[in-house]
């Protein structure tokens, strides 16, 4: 089995009141982006990762990973043209059915096993999956002003998560349509949906956060530790 590794780098946001990029804070002694290609590159079968990031990105060279190639390039607008402009970036090289693993870079406490199993679960499906939770707090829907609407039955309600692994042809397709039809996708699964399909949710660690706010990074760094003293890995 082929798998293709993307983990898209070319946000700028600067939300977090730094002066670089969140995906380059800091967090136990490397960048957080660092943390999450780590992970990937620990997956077998996973011989190069390629990176979109700005073209006024000046961080990404302090990047390495040992064993596992980085292919840097550029990155589009949004997180969709990114994906794409990766996919090309390897078309010729990968085939249709080979799949693409796409991962947050802003995500470095997914756990191995837990992309392991996604790609167990994902093996016979017909387009591919994503790492997920199901939600646990109440959610409510509200208007411009913040007013509660309405309570929303989370019994069929998933946080999605990352790695998200699709079929090479069929994501490529999916995300050249949504771009073309101008519909918005804030993921790799939303494209897929867009054009018909449905991917299987695989149930991952809750852990597996996002950095967004400063407070991420706190939780990041205590959770990076707890897996280490746990199982000395990821």
């Amino acid at each position: 089995m082929t798998i293709w590794a993307i983990v898209p780098a070319a946000g700028i946001g600067l939300r977090l009141g730094s002066t670089i990029p969140k995906q380059y804070l800091p967090l136990a002694g490397k960048p957080v982006v660092q943390h999450s290609l780590e992970r990937l590159a620990a997956l077998d079968g996973i011989d190069s990762i390629v990176v979109p990031v700005h073209r006024d990105d000046r961080w990404h060279q302090q990047l390495a990973v040992a064993g596992t190639e980085l292919e840097f390039i550029a990155g589009g607008g949004e997180r969709q043209q990114s994906v794409l402009n990766a996919l090309q970036h390897i078309s010729g090289r990968a085939t249709d059915a080979d799949w693409v693993l796409v991962h947050d870079a802003v995500r470095p406490c997914v756990r191995v096993a837990d992309m392991e199993n996604l790609l167990q679960c994902v093996a016979g499906h017909d387009c591919g999956g994503l790492l997920g939770a199901p939600v646990v707090s109440t959610l409510k829907r509200v208007d411009s002003d913040r007013l509660v609407q309405e309570t929303l039955d989370r019994k069929n309600c998933w946080q999605a998560y990352t790695p998200q692994v699709f079929r090479y042809g069929l994501l490529k397709q999916a995300l050249e349509q949504a771009i073309a039809e101008g519909v918005a996708v804030t993921d790799e699964a939303s494209a897929l949906e867009a054009a018909g399909y449905n991917p299987l949710m695989v149930e991952g660690d809750h852990l597996n956060i996002k950095i967004t706010h400063e407070s991420d990074l706190r939780l990041a760094a205590m959770i990076l530790q707890q897996q280490e003293e746990l199982d000395g890995s990821a």
